[in-house]
């Protein structure tokens, strides 16, 4: 506690003494220069010269950092550019009205510029509030659960306070969620049921652990308690606590009006609504995926039995009928299995089961099984000679590169080049999709991720349900790997990378996993 309270104590000596002796070497290096200069030219540029530092002190370090500057100013110009030099006696009087209008022009000059800067500040702060306020409606409007919104406050709160802040959601029971986003010391949980509970808007606690200081404060709305706010001011001296606590209730009650104008009540019972509709939205899609099965697996039996028909075969008419039924199939069955895997990962369902495997039979297995896909375009397959094995998932693995090569091809013209290399990064297996498609704008890409997303330009012409990226990267996590996307722009092209940790096995161990 008391190494903290002299680290304040320095920090705060160096933020106020450092800026006024910056500014007295300013002047001197000034009067320096003005050295080099003859006697008679140095006299006449004193006035001009000696602003300079006035109004850079003014500008980088506020009003009296720079008051110091003009007063230094005036003294060295007296005692080493008038006469008597070295003296701080002035003979003339002329002498001494300019040096006294030096010093009002500077002081009038200074605080000019420092009014600038401090208004300059203020637009800042006011840019990033309304950055901050706009990136917090954008994380509020893709919140579909409680959790998700509460860490979208914590965020916010955390951004524009700067300082650790939590934030307590109010239960229907009246009582209050705590945060999920970390640990939360029992003094400040306790102080936050016992305000919550009494009504109290704001009060202080001190975790005896660490001594840090908690402000809490009570969100409300026109017609209820919608939480509590916690914000960790820290540990530090009386003086700089009483500052930082002053700071953040002003801007808590700022947080606290935009909370309300906002809705926050509202938006709350909205994400449980949404998580409740997503709910039974996932059970239905999983219901109709395995009633729709059963028929699709009929009509893809007897389409193929269609084909190998000699008779169909042989008629151009009704091959290209068939062929057309073998493919409708192939894309239904594609969407009903995305289906089932949103709703395999909505309800908590993926538990990978991993083995020792090698890249080049899933990228091959991921090939074979969406071949009508491919088969408009050039595929171009590179693998590495020092490949290692992989302890994954096949199924899954599979699965999210299927789903990347179909992307690349619905996102690239026919006849285009699709190439799929595999190499070796150190211990990494890096697998890349790489196509000559449209390619992803910045924005995209931020959006990339998220379920059901589909970009505005491909909507209207491309089909899709906005799964596919977003499967084959919680399939990818599962099996503790990373996805990436890049792209050099819009219409040249998109790169999709799984970077997968690779094994050094011996060669008893490959033995025993190739016996598997």
């Amino acid at each position: 506690m008391a190494s903290d309270g002299l680290a304040t104590q320095g920090s705060s000596l160096q933020r106020d003494v450092v800026p006024l002796l910056l500014s007295f070497a300013g002047v001197t290096l000034v009067t320096a220069l003005l050295f080099l200069l003859p006697q008679a030219v140095a006299a006449s540029v004193v006035p001009i010269a000696y602003l300079i530092p006035v109004i850079v002190a003014a500008t980088r370090w506020g009003i009296w950092p720079a008051t110091l500057a003009a007063i230094v100013s005036m003294a060295e110009a007296d005692f080493f550019f008038f006469p008597p030099i070295y003296s701080f006696q002035v003979e003339d009087p002329q002498e001494a009205i300019d040096l006294l209008l030096f010093l009002v022009v500077a002081l009038v000059s200074s605080n000019l510029a420092s009014r600038l800067r401090q208004e300059t500040e203020t637009l800042r702060q006011r840019e990033r509030d309304i950055h901050n306020l706009y990136d917090f409606s954008r994380r509020l409007a893709a919140c579909f659960s409680v959790p998700e919104l509460v860490s979208a406050i914590e965020n916010y709160l955390s951004q524009t306070l700067g300082q650790p802040a939590l934030f307590f959601a109010a239960r229907p029971d009246g009582q209050l969620e705590p945060p999920r986003s970390g640990p939360v010391p029992a003094a400040v949980k306790d102080s936050a049921a016992s305000a919550f509970a009494t009504g109290q808007p704001a009060r202080s606690v001190t975790d005896a652990a660490t001594q840090n200081v908690w402000l809490l404060r009570i969100v409300r709305s026109e017609t209820a308690m919608l939480g509590l706010v916690a914000v960790n001011i820290g540990a530090a001296t009386a003086e700089a606590l009483e500052r930082a606590t002053r700071r953040a209730e002003i801007i808590l009650e700022e947080v606290s009006l935009t909370l309300q104008r906002i809705d926050i009540d509202k938006a709350m019972e909205d994400a449980r609504l949404r998580l409740q509709a997503q709910l039974l939205r996932d059970a239905f899609h999983g219901t109709l995926s395995h009633e729709l099965r059963t028929p699709l697996a009929a009509i893809r039996g007897s389409a193929s039995v269609l084909e190998s028909i000699p008779q169909v075969h042989r008629d151009d008419r009704a091959r290209s009928l068939v062929e057309a039924i073998s493919d409708e199939v192939a894309e239904l069955d594609n969407f009903i299995q995305n289906l089932l895997n949103a709703t395999r990962v909505t309800a908590g369902g993926i538990t990978p089961n991993p083995a020792w495997a090698d890249p080049r039979d899933i990228v091959n297995a991921a090939i074979s099984a969406r071949s009508r896909r491919l088969a408009a375009h050039r595929l171009k397959t590179e693998f590495a000679d020092d490949l290692p094995l992989i302890h994954v998932d096949t199924g899954l693995m599979e699965e999210s590169c299927g789903q990347l090569l179909e992307n690349a091809a619905k996102y690239s013209p026919s006849g285009s080049t699709i190439t799929v290399n595999v190499s070796r990064k150190q211990d990494d297996v890096i697998l890349s999709i790489s196509d000559q498609g449209v390619g992803i704008t910045a924005d995209e890409k931020r959006q990339l991720g998220r379920r059901l997303y589909r970009s505005q330009r491909h909507q209207a012409t491309i089909p899709g349900s906005g799964l596919g990226f977003w499967i084959a990267s919680i399939f990818v996590a599962a099996n503790g790997g990373t996805i990436d996307i890049t792209s050099p722009g819009q219409g040249h092209g998109t790169t999709a990378s799984i970077t997968l940790r690779g094994s050094t096995m011996n060669q008893s161990e490959m033995t025993a996993a190739s016996n598997e």
